[in-house]
């Protein structure tokens, strides 16, 4: 005999979602609306005396309405829609707990509430979905406590059954796909309420709801996720660790790429010593498969899972040494796989999902070669997990020059078509960091490749919305990764390391100047400044990339003068100088910027020709505000101890001191070449400020220091016969302290 199919099956399989074209949900919308399933499931939930149907059957009937209309997008994102997401949750996580709110509804009924058996259209049924589901979430927290209350129907169909379960994953991922999907399911309370269901092994939470979950959580909703509900998701995250372990090795192979989906963010992850435990074990779990022979579908999760914990803990939960460089040769191999395919042949997404995770790993492994390389020895110890010695450097050193090289041959072939593509821009940036550190290798094929580097940042940089596709991707590009919006200046950023290096080289400096390199640099600079100054405000914090494209133009500044005398660039580089410096020098944090401010503006200004007339507003600007700045880095101890770097400078000295002495020789280059300048070393009171401090101290911070002060002054005295005789009355009446010990000064002036 045929077994008769429960009521609720026939009427919740008459419209199945996946089977239904547009005209036919667009006939059903006009027929019942969206208010139509609310208020099925409403009922279902508070309980009513004069439905027909029971509980079970008008909610499996009301999520398979929505599931069919969720289909349509537009239908997706109707707020009426939207509003049933809470109920579908609670169903999802505590089941169609129906009884419990029946005896709830009665209770309130005793306290003279009462219980609407029929709704109003529109705003009066929004409102009574957004209480029945609160109820339906505070009715599952009563059903754990209380495992021993039953309802009347207590039979199987009652329960939540695939169907049903299948109809509220369907709406829930209809949402998700919305613009703004990921943010309306944030903020329904999606988060805990799958994690419960997880935790509660309710039907399909692990393939649907964990599914659901990851991409919530990879995305840029990520953060807002961790803050809002951390709990939920560290204790999901640490079960989730604990089954991998337990599980079989073809099991864990397929779960890779899950567990990288559920990883918080850094601040989250070093917080939580009991996640750092666990995530050793599932690091331990991995070590044996990563010394297996896997097939690049296997072994791809894997290397991206290693990236992840590299990013969250660095090397400390690779393993010892020997294990870290298998790591850093297997991405390697990948990434030369991968990228030494002949022309025309397209990388695949998850290949290219998998090379990305070798990106991190070798600039990673990048870091920790080099730096070994400079501090370690031959018979280094190994106590630390993340020391290699010597040998392991330079082997892994050679291994990332062959995938390098394979890197710059994928790039030489790249067109400019797909400058917007993100894989083209993470096999950019991870050259970069190669350039930033390594350029002693394969200096011919970087140099034949720098007009790629310099035409991809400044297609970026002219064309913002080239990085439209970009923003999203960098969001999940990794753990440790900034989530600022994207500006265009981003690829120049990460090149500019590089770029610093090369300039300072004669062979890539020259292919730099034939590409406009240093005009690049000044716009970037401007364009820098602008979106500083635009923060209102906001405390200005330091910037690494301005300071760094400042050095790359002082590299061309002092090897390049004749460039700098007719290039206009530099002309507006000037022009920005003075207006930038005399604001700059008033913020302290912005210290070493003003500093490689003036010394760029110093060092073009001893290649310049004194003006013909008087000197311009802008230069005197300049100069006057240069000098001031120079003035306050020395402060006199005691009456006759030795000069300090004063308060002011103190905090930045080191990263400050030889720019401010650079910035010394220049003055004194400026001096030489435009004399006007030696009337505002008077009116400034730099050259009375520095003669009183170097006669009244006993020594000065450094030989170096004692250098620079002396060539400036030398410089003053040359030009100027007042400063001269100044000069030389003091070195008369003081015969002790820093003065007398400038012997060149002392020639100079005539003092024996």
């Amino acid at each position: 005999m045929l077994q008769q199919q429960p009521k609720e099956k026939k009427i919740t399989r008459l419209c199945p979602a996946n089977q239904l074209d547009k005209p036919t949900l667009k006939s059903i919308f006009e027929a019942v609306g969206l208010n139509l399933p609310a208020r099925l499931l409403v009922t279902a939930i508070r309980g009513s005396e004069t439905s027909a149907l029971p509980p079970h059957e008008l909610l499996s009937l009301g999520t398979a309405l929505l599931a069919a209309l969720s289909t349509d997008p537009d239908m997706a994102s109707h707020p009426q829609l939207l509003t049933t997401v809470p109920i579908l949750l609670g169903i999802l996580a505590n089941g169609p707990v129906l009884e419990q709110q029946k005896q709830e509804a009665q209770e309130k009924n005793q306290d003279g509430d009462t219980v609407p058996d029929k709704f109003a259209e529109n705003s009066s049924t929004k409102s009574h979905v957004e209480k029945s589901a609160t109820e339906t979430q505070a009715s599952g927290e009563k059903t754990e406590k209380d495992s021993t209350s039953t309802s009347q129907d207590s039979s199987p169909s009652a329960g939540l059954d695939e169907a049903m379960a299948a109809d509220c994953y369907q709406v829930l991922t209809a949402v998700l796909a919305l613009p703004r999907g990921p943010d309306q399911l944030l903020s329904r309370g999606a988060v805990p309420a799958l994690c419960k269901a997880v935790e509660q092994n309710q039907i399909l939470s692990h393939n649907r709801g964990l599914a659901l979950l990851g991409c919530l959580l990879s995305g840029k909703t990520k953060d807002k996720a961790w803050i809002k509900h951390r709990s939920e998701l560290l204790s999901l995250l640490i079960r989730l660790c604990k089954d991998f372990c337990q599980s079989k090795d073809e099991i864990k192979l397929d779960t890779c790429s899950r567990l990288v989906q559920f990883l918080p963010p850094i601040g989250v992850a070093v917080e939580s010593e009991e996640l750092k435990e666990v995530l050793r074990h599932v690091a331990g779990a991995l070590r044996p498969m990563m010394q297996a022979k896997l097939t690049p579908r296997h072994l791809g999760p894997i290397l991206v899972l290693s990236a992840c914990f590299l990013d969250l803990y660095g090397w400390e939960l690779v393993g010892p040494p020997k294990l870290c460089c298998l790591l850093v040769n297997r991405a390697c191999v990948e990434v030369r796989m991968g990228l030494e395919e002949p022309p025309g042949n397209d990388i695949s997404p998850e290949l290219q999902h998998t090379l990305t995770g070798c990106y991190r790993i070798m600039e990673a492994a990048i870091e920790q070669a080099c730096s070994a390389a400079v501090t370690a020895t031959p018979a280094a110890p190994q106590s630390s997990v993340s020391t290699l010695t010597l040998q392991q450097s330079r082997q892994v050193l050679k291994v990332l020059e062959e995938a390098f090289s394979a890197v710059i041959y994928y790039l030489q072939q790249v067109d400019p078509s797909r400058y917007g593509d993100p894989f083209v821009f993470a096999t950019f940036r991870v050259l970069c960091s190669w350039l930033a550190e390594e350029t002693s290798c394969l200096k011919e094929e970087v140099t034949g490749l720098l007009p790629f580097l310099i035409g991809y940042s400044r297609s970026h940089f002219q064309q913002e919305n080239l990085g439209q596709n970009l923003s999203d991707w960098m969001t999940g590009l990794s753990v440790s990764e900034e989530t600022a919006g994207w500006t265009g200046r981003e690829p120049l950023r990460y090149l500019l390391p590089a770029l610093c290096h090369l300039s300072a080289e004669e062979a890539p400096r020259k292919v730099l100047l034939t590409l406009d390199t240093p005009a690049l640099l000044v716009n970037f600079l401007s364009q820098c400044w602008t979106s500083l100054r635009g923060k209102g405000g906001v405390v200005y914090g330091r910037d690494p990339s301005m300071e760094t494209a400042c050095s790359a133009l002082l590299n061309f500044t002092v090897t390049e003068p004749e460039r700098v005398k007719k290039d206009p660039c530099f002309k507006t580089l000037e022009v920005f100088l003075g207006e930038a410096l005399p604001v700059l020098v008033h913020k302290p944090r912005l210290l070493v910027l003003a500093a490689n401010f003036c010394t760029l503006g110093l060092m073009m200004g001893r290649l310049r020709s004194a003006p013909a007339g008087l000197s311009e507003s802008g230069q005197r600007r300049f100069f006057s505000t240069a000098l001031r700045f120079l003035r306050g880095a020395l402060d006199l101890g005691s009456s006759s101890g030795p000069a300090k770097v004063s308060v002011s400078w103190e905090e930045s000295w080191d990263d400050a001191a030889e720019l401010w002495r650079l910035s010394l020789q220049a003055l004194g280059g400026c001096v030489q070449a435009q004399p006007w300048i030696i009337a505002l070393v008077r009116e400034e009171g730099w050259l009375k400020h520095t003669l009183s401090m170097l006669s009244q101290c006993s020594a000065l911070p450094d030989q170096h220091t004692q250098e620079a002060l002396e060539e400036a002054v030398r410089a003053v005295a040359e030009q100027c016969e007042v400063c001269r005789q100044e000069i030389k009355d003091m070195m008369m009446t003081h015969d002790k302290g820093a003065l007398t010990c400038m012997k060149n000064l002392k020639k100079s002036v005539g003092v024996k």
